[in-house]
């Protein structure tokens, strides 16, 4: 598993959000996401596209577990109210790219956890998020972004 670890930017980001199981509904809050996006002339070739689950269905009741698809947008770029807006705090993350299937993000997800604290990093509290890049044409690849931190000796 090729991890790499690097300081990514503060994220201000318009989101929809889809409360319950984990699964086939995610890809509804996206699509609804990037239709928004496409009306709004936010979405294309140079978008940067976030899938971002808030919590962990081991410790969180599915129906309970949030999901939020993202795009990122300027600072000066003023929402309406048929999406939301958070700010994701940027810092250390190691980022794993991987092709943009299902099965190759399931694996990675399914790996990327031993791999970190096998070498050395602990898994910061910031949300942790797919991140794409362009239209979903162009997208071959998605990089896992998970926050560490390095453990102390």
């Amino acid at each position: 598993m090729n991890i790499k670890v690097d300081h990514l930017p503060n994220y201000r980001i318009a989101y929809v959000r889809q409360v319950g199981p984990y699964g086939p509904h995610n890809v509804k809050v996206m699509e609804k996401l990037k239709s928004w996006a496409k009306k709004k002339g936010l979405f294309n070739k140079n978008s940067t596209i976030l899938s971002i689950p808030r919590d962990n269905p081991e410790v969180t009741s599915p129906e309970n577990c949030r999901y939020d698809a993202g795009i990122v947008i300027s600072n000066g770029y003023r929402i309406n109210n048929e999406v939301s807006e958070d700010r994701l705090i940027g810092g250390q993350y190691a980022i794993y790219r991987v092709k943009h299937t299902q099965e190759a993000i399931q694996k990675a997800w399914n790996t990327i956890f031993i791999e970190l604290l096998k070498k050395g990093y602990q898994i910061d509290s910031k949300p942790m998020f797919e991140r794409y890049y362009g239209e979903e044409n162009n997208v071959d690849y998605c990089d896992i972004c998970v926050p560490v931190t390095l453990k102390q000796q």
